[in-house]
């Protein structure tokens, strides 16, 4: 009896650590988030300021998803070689670093330099931090706690819309003067120091990856920290779970891109799988709602007020379904709610085509006649839903826990840099296709979601309850 009461006792404490350690290391989606929606208050303004056009624009807000393919490729080989934590710290520096020079800057090609650079950080984050929560987290409830990651990146974009639309109002505009005769869109991207300082801090106090520890031959600190976060209280356990770990890890050597290239010249399956599912990700589009919503909702009749308050309502509604998500991916599985959320992007994006089908006008000239904005509103809110229970979240749980422990940091970082690069992509393209028409725009993306359902119905297995020591690449 009191030896059941302990071990449940060791349990308990073991699940409050986990869930703290992967609060600190998921703050870092939250500065992926923060980082890259901040500009959605900003376009405008930068256009304006720095008198751009259509495609420079496009490319000034996408810029920094350059930045996050490179960081995202070099993450695994930094992770693997210095440690999740050291990386971590790494992308906290520059990301600080990067909105002080965005908000200071003078020049376009300085913003540029300075988004490229955030951009960096936020790759690094996007790689390290769901490696990390995968190799800390016990089996049973890794699902919930890989979508934290998911959680965290939502908050962030919630928290950077919130903030854009707080400035904005209390400068009477983002091109209007605010603190320290600073324009309001400079005061987006200085405000993200804050929380880059706190992640940067708050990583010093978290513990090394165990699966990265016992790589690096570092037994007994692998071991104490199996103790804390799995609550394993007897030796023995402890020792088996141990050599469970070395023995994945037992033909491992320092991680290189060939590692990733199965029998004949591609890439492993599992590897090719994991690139494909962060490309469809982006090709639904999800990112031109939250980098140009405002813009977009204030070309159809919205005020700049009732542009920004559309999108921090959207960004509130993707932060609930996430949460939802989070109740669900260890009970229903990856794949069902991969599925589900492909056939309700597919639908809601062709009725957003079909909507802006019915528009007048073009550009800042755009309206929507009744009743067919508040479809388009409906519909796009609707589409978040879809994402933000499905691909959202699933996508980061599953690139976190899908490839073997040997090729896990390097075959993230390969998937997570075809992600950005993907969301770039989009993202660069959105003002030119715009300029092709709204309905060819959403109705690209839809056909996207639609090949998405098909992938994953032949292509994605199920990792539900899968210890990671027992994923086979292949």
């Amino acid at each position: 009896m009191n030896s059941t009461a302990t071990a449940d006792d060791a349990a308990s404490r073991g699940l409050f650590h986990v869930v703290l350690i992967v609060a600190v290391a998921a703050l870092g989606g939250f500065l992926f988030g923060f980082d890259t929606a901040v500009v959605n208050g900003a376009v405008d303004s930068i256009s304006a300021n720095f008198q751009l056009a259509a495609g420079a624009t496009g490319f000034a807000v996408s810029c920094a998803l350059l930045g996050s393919a490179l960081g995202a490729w070099y993450a695994g080989t930094l992770a693997d070689r210095f440690g999740r934590l050291h990386t971590m710290q790494v992308a906290a520096v520059l990301l600080a670093g990067s909105a002080i020079g965005a908000g200071l800057t003078v020049a376009v090609w300085q913003l540029v330099l300075w988004r490229v650079i955030g951009g960096i950080g936020v790759g690094v984050a996007s790689v390290v931090a769901p490696t990390y929560i995968a190799e800390v987290a016990p089996a049973r409830i890794r699902g919930r706690l890989g979508s934290m990651q998911q959680l965290a990146i939502v908050l962030g974009i919630f928290v950077a819309l919130l903030s854009d639309a707080w400035l904005a109002r209390s400068a009477g505009g983002a091109s209007q003067l605010l603190w320290l005769h600073l324009a309001a869109w400079r005061w987006m991207f200085l405000v993200a120091v804050v929380p880059a300082a706190i992640y940067g801090l708050l990583v010093l106090m978290v513990p090394e990856s165990p699966r990265y520890l016992a790589a690096k031959g570092r037994l007994p600190e692998a071991k104490a920290v199996l103790h804390k976060v799995l609550g394993l209280s007897g030796e023995a356990a402890l020792e088996r779970k141990l050599a469970d770990i070395e023995q994945s890890l037992r033909a491992e050597h320092s991680p290189r891109l060939r590692d990733l290239r199965g029998s004949a010249a591609g890439l492993l399956p599992v590897v090719w799988v994991g690139i494909l599912l962060s490309v469809f990700q982006q090709f639904v589009g999800i990112n031109v709602i939250f980098y140009y919503s405002s813009t977009l909702w204030h070309s159809v009749g919205f005020s700049e007020t009732d542009a920004f308050a559309i999108t921090v309502a959207t960004s509130i509604v993707n932060v609930l379904v996430t949460l939802a998500a989070i109740a669900l991916v260890d009970k229903v599985g990856r794949k069902p709610l991969l599925l589900a959320g492909s056939a309700g992007m597919t639908v809601t994006l062709g009725l957003m085509a079909l909507c802006f089908s019915q528009a007048s006008g073009s550009g800042v000239s755009l309206s929507l006649p009744a009743p067919w904005g508040v479809i388009a509103l409906v519909a796009a809110n609707a589409y978040v839903v879809c994402f933000g229970i499905s691909w959202g979240p699933v996508v980061w749980v599953l690139l976190g826990e899908m490839f073997p422990n040997r090729i896990r940091a390097m075959a993230l970082a390969v998937a997570a840099a075809a992600q950005w690069l993907a969301n770039f992509a989009i993202t660069s393209s959105f003002p030119a296709l715009a300029r092709l028409g709204l309905p060819f725009a959403y109705g690209l993306y839809a056909l996207f979601a639609l090949l998405s359902l098909a992938f994953v119905r032949y292509a994605v297995r199920e990792t539900k309850g899968i210890e990671l020591e027992d994923m086979q690449g292949g």
